[in-house]
């Protein structure tokens, strides 16, 4: 008898490290795996003129994650639009885009830019004139800084136009959103939207400048 007690005593302590492991194994295979790292971002700032095509152009680009419409390169804090539309404040109507560098490069994002603006006229696009519709990139730090510079320097050896240009290029500073009403304006007014960009003559004057090439 005694020895039976041994054997069962025995037995039930090795199987108590035993329901253990298996309990510990079952709880690894049921645990939620660790959440990924969170992908790499970069923001680019562009003023390309009216902010609801600037969107609307980038949008369309595989790897742009989101763009906003907002102000920039002024002197008065949180500017209206009334205000920026008036010429006050000195800023310039552009648009952030927040982008996945593994699917789109700033390079590519540049190359994209110039094709979808008119980099001859100073303080005016299209049929919107005054220094807010300026063109110019706002450059985040001193790598986006040398691909501008590099980017405009091979425009201006192969530009299929005989104009100077005179698109900017600055360091980025304080951005500032507009108002909601301007955020995705061509998915909320399309009729309004398309009208708009038809009649200023956006997309008849980009292809007078770069041909096939327009948009792209």
């Amino acid at each position: 008898m005694n020895t039976r007690r041994s054997l069962a005593r025995a037995a039930a302590l090795l199987a108590a490290p035993l329901a253990l492991w298996a309990a510990l194994a079952a709880q690894a295979q049921t645990a939620p795996a660790a959440p990924a790292a969170a992908a790499r971002t970069e923001m680019a700032t562009f003023a390309g003129g009216c902010f609801w095509c600037v969107e609307a152009d980038f949008d369309k680009v595989p790897g742009v994650i989101s763009t906003t419409s907002g102000y920039t390169g002024g002197t008065v804090p949180n500017p209206s639009y009334e205000q920026v539309a008036a010429k006050r404040t000195g800023h310039a109507e552009v648009v952030r885009i927040v982008f996945d560098p593994a699917r789109v490069s700033y390079a590519q994002l540049l190359e994209k830019y110039w094709r979808t603006i008119d980099p001859t006229v100073r303080d005016r696009q299209f049929c919107d004139a005054g220094s807010p519709y300026r063109t110019a990139i706002y450059a985040h730090d001193d790598a986006q800084l040398a691909a501008a510079r590099a980017s405009l320097a091979a425009l201006e050896k192969s530009k299929p136009f005989k104009e100077p240009i005179v698109t900017s290029i600055e360091r980025a500073g304080p951005f500032y959103a507009a108002e909601d009403y301007h955020q995705d304006y061509y998915k909320k007014n399309p009729v309004r939207y398309t009208y708009y960009r038809t009649s200023c003559g956006r997309d008849a004057r980009l292809k007078q400048l770069w041909g096939a090439a327009a948009g792209h």
